[in-house]
């Protein structure tokens, strides 16, 4: 604990003699901000959040550069999924085509790459966009045999950077931007891209609704970087616990709430540039996971001998920052079961961490291991009535988002898979007599059981308002 003696020794421009900043008020003239010591640790920047303070790398060097031909090859043919409705004669020769090249490649060594987590981040991406490309362009009747070619470089890749061979978030979003046109640097050397001022560098179907579809999630990580600095600074002002600092603390509760609202508007916007049913039907098919497989083929990886069992697509569930919020306020949506899970398993928002980078699980961790939690504080003996008002702002605002995400999930595919599923009936009257049990159940990307499990996260988010404890 900082106290009277303890000052009286340090010289007098050491930065635990300095007056405390308020973060909404900035760092004073001659101040030191120590607000980054701790944030390398988690590949966390502390003015871009998760995602990196630079583009990420844009192209392997030449040793892998197989790789690289081979992804500009799938996307400049424009290879079309397998399920597209009248596929052409044409379109089947050409991906099959690609897949035989991608058969012939040779198996190129990883080990050089695991020097450099950026090299690594890229082969990742390349390799997961090329393993998807591959499946998604096969029959259906076809099974899954992954390539060596593919297969085992992504595997090796997979586990130096610790996450599943498979396309994730991070492959998506995080590690898949660029800056549309560079702007001048601060005095710093350093200016945060605009979220206006953005593109991604790899799609599938290389259409704008697949760009603007990542892009709405990258500028929410963005705009999210705010919301992590408010959290940083409660949790410096809950360890002193003063009335200052609970006055200050409620402060950036109510800041908090009004970022999240900014996010929420952000996903709503999705709506501007990406149509729904070019994202269910054109989109979509092409990041699912195997556990979301159309034909429920089983995904062999040629050439390794311990198959890999995660293999979820991305999915929203797999951003750290919207983990981030609910570790801080406290909010009960880890126990929220998916499905049959039994108590003693992984829940879905639990399992969904295995995705992301592994720095960005560890700030989890370490956020969720913070002896001082700001719901606690809420909670105590003697509560103040406008703290409570902040906090239940705070969490009103993440249910709010949680409403805005299950609007977005019923344009985008609930609406599209009811017109689809009525498209089949009509076409083929038994269908529409077939039992419900038998037409499955709507799933995410991720795997999950979509309205259900999204609908239990927002009721849970609902049920951490506290009320008033009444006088």
């Amino acid at each position: 604990m900082f106290d009277q003696q303890t000052a009286d020794v340090l010289p007098p421009n050491h930065f635990l003699r300095q007056p405390r900043p308020d973060f909404l008020v900035g760092v004073h003239e001659g101040h030191i901000d120590t607000s980054t010591l701790a944030a390398h640790d988690f590949d966390l920047d502390t003015r871009t959040g998760f995602m990196p303070p630079d583009p990420p790398l844009s192209r392997l060097p030449e040793q892998w550069e197989l790789w690289e031909t081979a992804l500009d090859a799938a996307m400049h043919t424009k290879l079309q999924l397998a399920i597209k409705p009248n596929l052409t004669t044409e379109e089947e020769k050409s991906s099959e085509s690609w897949r035989e090249h991608i058969q012939q490649l040779p198996v190129i060594p990883t080990s050089e790459l695991a020097h450099s987590e950026l090299l690594l981040r890229r082969a990742h991406h390349v390799l997961t966009f090329l393993m998807h490309f591959y499946i998604y362009t096969l029959p259906l009747s076809s099974p899954v045999l992954i390539p060596e070619s593919i297969s085992v470089p992504l595997v090796a890749v997979s586990n130096h950077l610790q996450v599943p061979p498979v396309v994730t978030y991070s492959d998506n979003v995080l590690y898949n931007w660029d800056i549309i046109l560079p702007g001048a640097q601060n005095e710093l050397g350093f200016k945060p891209p605009a979220l206006d001022n953005l593109r991604s560098q790899d799609m599938f179907t290389g259409t704008i609704d697949e760009q603007e579809f990542y892009l709405a999630s990258a500028r929410i990580e963005l705009r999210g970087v705010e919301a992590l600095e408010l959290m940083r600074a409660t949790m410096d002002e809950m360890f002193v616990g003063d009335e200052i600092a609970i006055r200050r603390i409620t402060a950036y509760l109510h800041k908090l709430a009004s970022v999240i609202q900014d996010l929420k508007g952000i996903l709503l916007d999705v709506r501007k540039g990406c149509d729904p049913s070019t994202f269910y039907h054109s989109i979509r098919p092409w990041f699912r996971g195997a556990d979301s497989d159309p034909a429920h083929r089983k995904w062999v990886f040629a050439g390794v001998e311990e198959q890999p069992t995660n293999l979820s697509g991305p999915s929203a569930g797999q951003s750290t920052l919207i983990h981030s919020l609910d570790v801080f306020l406290g909010l009960d949506n880890c126990n929220v079961a998916e499905g049959d899970v039994t108590p003693d398993q992984r829940t879905l928002l639990r399992r969904m961490q295995i995705y992301m980078p592994r720095h960005h699980r560890n700030f989890l961790r370490h956020l969720s291991t913070n002896p001082r939690q700001v719901r606690t504080l809420v909670t105590q003996a003697e509560p103040d009535a406008e703290l409570l008002d902040a906090y239940n702002a705070a969490v009103q605002s993440v249910k709010e988002f949680r409403d805005a995400h299950i609007k977005i999930v019923a344009i985008y595919i609930i609406g599209p898979a009811a017109r689809e599923r009525m498209e089949l009936e009509q076409a083929d009257p038994q269908a529409r007599d077939a039992p419900k049990g038998g037409r499955g159940v709507l799933k995410g990307t991720g795997g999950t059981d979509l309205v259900r499990f999204l609908k239990g996260v927002r009721d849970k988010t609902a049920e951490a308002v506290i009320e008033p404890t009444l006088e």
